[in-house]
């Protein structure tokens, strides 16, 4: 993790006090939970959640030919360069 420093308002801070100790969770975690809710709404994705995405569409998606795992760089050069 990477140490940073923010200035909060008064309410911000007490508030943020007062989720912390309903959530009992730290009040960094509740910042960096509002990170990630923003990243998330800008498409930024992390690694993990990137490899979970792949790991989760590997496999449905059928090609029809069935020599994909031996032929895979044969079918990838016949793609044509944009």
């Amino acid at each position: 993790m990477v140490r940073t420093q923010i200035q909060l308002t008064e309410d911000q801070n007490q508030r943020l006090k007062a989720v912390s100790r309903r959530r009992g969770v730290s009040v960094a975690e509740l910042i960096r939970q509002g990170v990630d809710t923003i990243l998330s709404k800008e498409g930024e994705r992390s690694p993990d959640q990137m490899r979970a995405r792949a790991l989760k569409a590997a496999g449905r998606f059928h090609s029809g030919k069935r020599d994909v795992s031996l032929r895979h760089d044969e079918y990838l050069a016949e793609i044509p360069s944009p």
